[in-house]
């Protein structure tokens, strides 16, 4: 099994899509960390709707967002790349644009402003790991996707920095926010439609039969569910036991979350190349384990006394956070190693939909089981995501066929934008 043992800045970059079209990853990350921390209090400050509506409108965003993942499933596996990134950030410019001219107490304009912030923040995940999957391989391709996640990281904590800093001029400074945000959009989709990479869909439906059917990945779709739950730990589960329960002070969440931040950003590649010594999914399976035995260590240090938990709670969120990189670095990496090269977009698009649907209910399930004590939210938490685990080590691999490797070849990342590349796949 090919290894990634070094690690090539230039290499890496251009593996990720080339350096414009890394630039417009930072540039959209950037956008995205100035609002969407925010957009819960731009409804409720600026167009003043309660906070019920406000979340309502949000969380149906993002859910019925999910509904554009198999078009844009079907999008990739026609050829498209470049475009279908692009297209993620334009459609956010369009919500950004509704939100702006969303005026106060109208809850209907400002959930079509969510729908369409949804719809962006749903389709680019699939069509960014299909970009990258098409000008790299291998295991360059699982550094890639790390760097890729990484670069994301960093964007969105500097872009909630900043309008953290710029909170402090109200209405107007959240105003400013979005069209900011909504610039950024313009100019990242400009960026990433000029890299003009694509691959050439399979030529007929009898060479389509022959590449072989969809992976099913029933349980690693089913699993993933489960595993994404992490990603909200720091954001929602920790401030919400740390504050309610142990009535510690919320530095300790912020402090927290710049933790999870500043590892994701720094460790994730090398996490990700560490591990490319072993299988994609024994790796997979690794990060459940490391994830559910810090879930046991947070139910561990919640029964602490006063003045100890919230320390032993932020040492612990060291150890989810490197389950959490651990499991980014080998999720979608596994996905793009088992799908057929003609049908990645949809295999991608499923995989998003799973992902997208865990982020939509884990709010709901962990401030639902809080009220009922750490054992219930740890407990049940670690549980879950062992036999998620569990699951995942057991099942099998079902490989592409041969025809499916020999028509996946290279793109050259970043070269002359007048020229659309296109590859086979």
């Amino acid at each position: 099994m090919a290894t990634t043992t070094k690690l090539q800045p230039r290499a890496l970059v251009r593996a990720s899509g080339g350096p414009r079209y890394a630039v417009a990853l930072a540039v959209d990350a950037l956008g995205t960390g100035l609002l969407r921390p925010f957009l819960l209090l731009y409804g409720v400050t600026v167009l003043r709707l309660s906070a019920p509506a406000t979340g309502i409108a949000m969380t149906v965003g993002v859910v019925v967002g999910l509904v554009c993942m198999p078009a844009v499933g079907r999008w990739l596996d026609r050829g498209a790349r470049s475009t279908v990134v692009a297209a993620s950030m334009l459609v956010r410019v369009l919500g950004v644009a509704l939100l702006m001219a969303t005026p106060a107490g109208d809850v209907r304009l400002f959930a079509a402003a969510a729908l369409f912030l949804g719809i962006g923040n749903q389709a680019w995940p699939a069509a960014h790991a299909a970009l990258v999957a098409t000008v790299a391989h291998g295991r360059e391709r699982d550094a890639a996707l790390a760097a890729g996640r990484a670069l994301r990281n960093a964007g969105l904590g500097t872009g909630a920095l900043l309008a953290t800093a710029c909170l402090a001029g109200g209405t107007t400074a959240l105003q400013a926010l979005a069209a900011v945000t909504g610039l950024a959009y313009l100019a990242a989709a400009a960026l990433a439609w000029s890299v003009h990479v694509h691959a050439r869909p399979a030529a007929t439906a009898a060479e389509e039969r022959d590449e072989g059917p969809p992976p099913r990945m029933r349980v690693l779709l089913g699993a993933n569910v489960i595993y994404v739950f992490c990603l909200n730990v720091p954001e929602i589960a920790l401030p919400l036991v740390l504050v309610t329960q142990l009535h510690a002070s919320p530095v300790w969440s912020a402090a927290i979350f710049v933790v999870n931040t500043v590892l994701v950003v720094t460790l994730q590649v090398p996490v990700t190349v560490l591990m490319s010594r072993f299988p994609r999914r024994s790796v997979l399976a690794l990060a459940g384990v490391v994830l559910a035995a810090s879930y046991l260590g947070f139910l561990a240090a919640t029964s602490l006394g006063p003045g100890w938990s919230a320390p032993a709670v932020a040492a612990v969120s060291v150890v989810c956070t490197v389950g959490e990189i651990v499991y980014a670095g080998s999720a979608t990496a596994l996905v793009t190693a088992l799908a057929p090269a003609h049908v990645l977009g949809r295999t991608l698009a499923r995989f998003q939909l799973s992902t997208g649907f865990g982020l939509a209910v884990s709010p709901a399930v962990i401030t639902a089981l809080a009220p009922h004590g750490p054992a219930a939210l740890w407990g049940s938490l670690a549980t879950a995501t062992f036999l998620s685990a569990s699951a995942v080590a057991a099942e099998k691999d079902h490989r592409p066929t041969p025809g499916a490797s020999r028509l996946m070849q290279s793109a050259t990342a970043d070269g002359d934008s007048s020229k659309e590349r296109s590859v086979p796949y």
